[in-house]
């Protein structure tokens, strides 16, 4: 635990509090993840969500089919050149999720103390007395006095939209429950979740991979959302399936973590996962509530330390039936912030809810707040004195340019890279100014056509904190045999002008590859 991660002013002005916050071409350098939906599926609402800092779209594949999704995606695209702001695409597995399935969409009441039956039988029509479910193992799986919940688009907590039901009986295939609390279940599909049970079913399932192959393949995603992560073999297994799918080997895979078998494997997922989803809507459920917290700040320090992406869940529920916040919520996103996460990741707040827009523009705000109060100084140490001497060669050109930037007080760092590799390392340490990834492609063939790479590493630094990818002409080169680049390096100022994030005057900390050395050199604009 470490709990130096606040910098304020002693004594707090608390009239500072109340002074406006400055305006910025990045809302914050903590990305937002938004799933695509129903309520967030024009070209109008997907280019405000863009415009309020969606970096990241998410695609939800537990409900609804790939025409459904690519029609999305195609307005994203089109959303995305009216806009000029990049977006990348993840496409969320179903996975091993246990489903009741509601096919006349009545809306079913359950009341406490009663018994409600869950059956393997998807002939039956669900109803207060029956919930017919996905898999016919849960009665192998669970015994008298297990724990186990349903509800809609996981589990809110509230006592009307979610029900808690125990295990009191086993017959046949059949599982008799207990109904604890009164909830109404509305929609066609609700999820079920038996707590701290393993369930026998692959992480990467027939559909997922049906999916992966034909909609993946052809919109050449960038992240892959592996749902119910539970070993690090399930990463591998996920990989060599992409490895097989062409240009699909350079995705990117996020483990999601979301039971308690996963956090126990946590250490080896994250050494095979390119990222972590830390899935508190599962979680919130496996583990005690007064756990939840700890797994989070554990969590997110060891993906600092490895330098890989952490993303967290379900922070702002109630947004997606209001236009604010609880306060409860608000605080939440900020210490998400603190804590060190890469990013948020909106689910129902946009995928359903009534203010996407809104709500991704509330959470960007209160990250952008956050942020200028997270204690890079001590952050900076703390990963220094982790990783160690002697460093690798990246990793010390790394920290000198954070270093660098933070001494002459820079307004930017602008990175050269090919693989994009350089640049994540410099946003590990988590500097205070952007970090300008100017991602130079690179000329590749399969021996039956040519290709340029660089779209992919462009893309993929959209969900890293702090980092902001530009893609370069192709002609020029990522190493230079001059000591500058001027012509690329010109392009990137001028963006960085342009954004409002570099001025006259202005120091830029500059780091690339020169013949076989690599260089951090400072440069101050002249008017």
């Amino acid at each position: 635990m470490h709990s130096n991660q606040l910098l304020l002013e002693e004594p707090i002005r608390m009239a500072s509090i109340l002074e406006p916050s400055k305006g910025s071409f990045f809302p914050a350098m903590t990305k937002i993840v938004g799933t695509l939906g129903p309520r967030s599926r024009s070209v109008e609402v997907i280019s405000a969500c863009l415009k309020a800092g969606m970096s990241v779209a998410r695609f939800d594949f537990s409900w609804g089919d790939a025409e459904y999704h690519q029609e999305t995606l195609e307005n994203l695209k089109i959303a995305i050149k009216a806009t000029k702001k990049l977006c990348a695409v993840m496409l969320d597995t179903v996975g091993p999720e246990l489903q009741v399935v509601n096919r006349s969409e009545t809306a079913i009441t359950l009341k406490a103390d009663d018994n409600v039956i869950l059956t393997p039988d998807q002939g039956q029509e669900a109803s207060s007395q029956v919930l017919p479910i996905n898999f016919a193992g849960l009665a192998k799986a669970v015994k008298k006095g297990d724990t186990i919940f349903v509800g809609q688009y996981l589990f809110t907590g509230s006592e009307t939209t979610s029900v808690w039901l125990e295990v009191n009986d086993v017959q046949g295939d059949d599982v008799v429950c207990a109904v604890k609390n009164s909830a109404t279940l509305a929609g066609s599909l609700f999820t079920l979740h038996a707590s701290q049970i393993p369930i026998d079913l692959p992480t990467l399932s027939d559909k997922d991979k049906k999916v992966i192959s034909s909609w993946g393949v052809q919109n050449k995603i960038d992240f892959l959302s592996l749902s119910y992560t539970r070993h690090a073999e399930d990463v591998r297994e996920a990989r060599e399936f992409l490895s097989k799918l062409g240009d699909l080997s350079q995705t990117q895979i996020f483990a999601k973590i979301e039971t308690v078998e996963g956090l126990t494997h946590f250490d080896e997922i994250l050494q095979e996962a390119d990222g972590i989803i830390l899935s508190r809507g599962n979680l919130g459920i496996d583990l005690p509530p007064e756990k939840v917290f700890l797994f989070q700040k554990s969590a997110v320090y060891q993906c600092n330390m490895a330098g890989k992406p952490a993303v967290v869940t379900r922070v702002v529920d109630s947004m997606t039936d209001n236009l604010r916040p609880t306060r409860a919520e608000a605080t939440d996103v900020a210490n998400a912030v603190l804590d060190g996460c890469d990013a948020i990741l909106l689910g129902a707040e946009t995928l359903r809810g009534l203010y996407p827009v809104e709500t991704i523009s509330t959470v960007g705000k209160i990250c952008a707040e956050a942020e200028k109060v997270f204690n890079q100084d001590e952050y900076f140490k703390r990963t220094v004195k982790f990783v160690g001497e002697p460093m690798t060669h990246l990793e010390s050109i790394a920290s000198s340019a954070v270093r660098a930037a933070l001494k002459v007080k820079a307004s930017v760092i602008i990175c050269f890279t090919s693989s994009g590799r350089a640049a994540r390392l410099i946003a590990k340490y988590r500097p205070t100014m952007p970090v300008l990834s100017v991602v130079i492609p690179r000329l590749r063939t399969n021996q039956l056509k040519w290709s340029f790479s660089g779209a992919f590493e462009a893309r993929q630094s959209l969900i890293v904190r702090g980092l902001f990818p530009l893609l370069a002409d192709p002609r020029h080169p990522a190493e230079s045999t001059n000591a500058t680049n001027e012509s690329v390096l010109k392009v990137a100022l001028d963006h960085g002008k342009a954004s409002g994030i570099v001025k006259s005057h202005d120091r830029v900390v500059v780091c690339q590859k020169v013949g076989d050395a690599s260089v951090v050199k400072i440069i101050e604009l002249e008017d």
